[in-house]
């Protein structure tokens, strides 16, 4: 069995799966989704479909709100919540504090939680999994519904599983969200 790391005074001894997805395609106003971006929700949710998840997390905004709603059409009686934590500013380390300590690090039992937020949330994420430094999320950037898993082990540093997967979305439906340059 492996050693029980404790936090806040809470025995943390399981592993987070921590599913991570950047909104689907917003409309130009970005207060709702265009159809493509309804579509890419509700294939983010077929794939999803299978993952235990306990529960969908999702940023405060109306397209982060839209793509949870689409994605948990097929998840069963999967809670949905909004959280302020996973807003669309520019990550710090002082404003991203609250979002790394309630989404980050081994759980108490198993988990698998997915949320729904931003391609700078999503980049943050995942430079601070990796330890990577301040700067280097900004060169991080993700398709809209672009799928990252992120697992948290007891007493082992995170590992970074996938990265911006979108093999469940067409592919006139997989750039979104990218600038026309980088594109392949």
């Amino acid at each position: 069995m492996m050693d029980k790391v404790v936090m806040d005074k809470v025995v943390m001894d399981e592993v987070r799966h921590l599913w991570i997805a950047r909104h689907a395609f917003a409309n130009e106003d970005e207060t709702g989704l265009t159809g493509d971006g309804e579509q890419q929700a509700a294939l983010l949710g077929e794939r999803l479909a299978g993952v235990p998840l306990s529960a969908v997390f999702h940023g405060p905004l109306p397209r982060a709100a839209r793509t949870a709603e689409l994605v948990a059409a097929h998840l069963g009686d999967v809670p949905v919540e909004p959280a302020e934590e996973l807003d669309d500013n520019l990550p710090t380390p002082a404003n991203s504090a609250a979002m790394i300590a309630r989404f980050t690090g081994p759980a108490a039992v198993e988990t698998h939680e997915l949320l729904i937020t931003h391609a700078f949330q999503v980049a943050w994420l995942v430079r601070d999994a990796l330890e990577a430094p301040e700067e280097r999320w900004r060169g991080l950037n993700a398709c809209n519904t672009g799928l990252t898993l992120i697992r948290y082990f007891p007493g082992q540093k995170p590992r970074l599983i996938m990265f911006n997967d979108v093999s469940h979305l067409p592919a006139a439906l997989q750039w979104t969200g990218f600038p026309p340059e980088l594109r392949p």
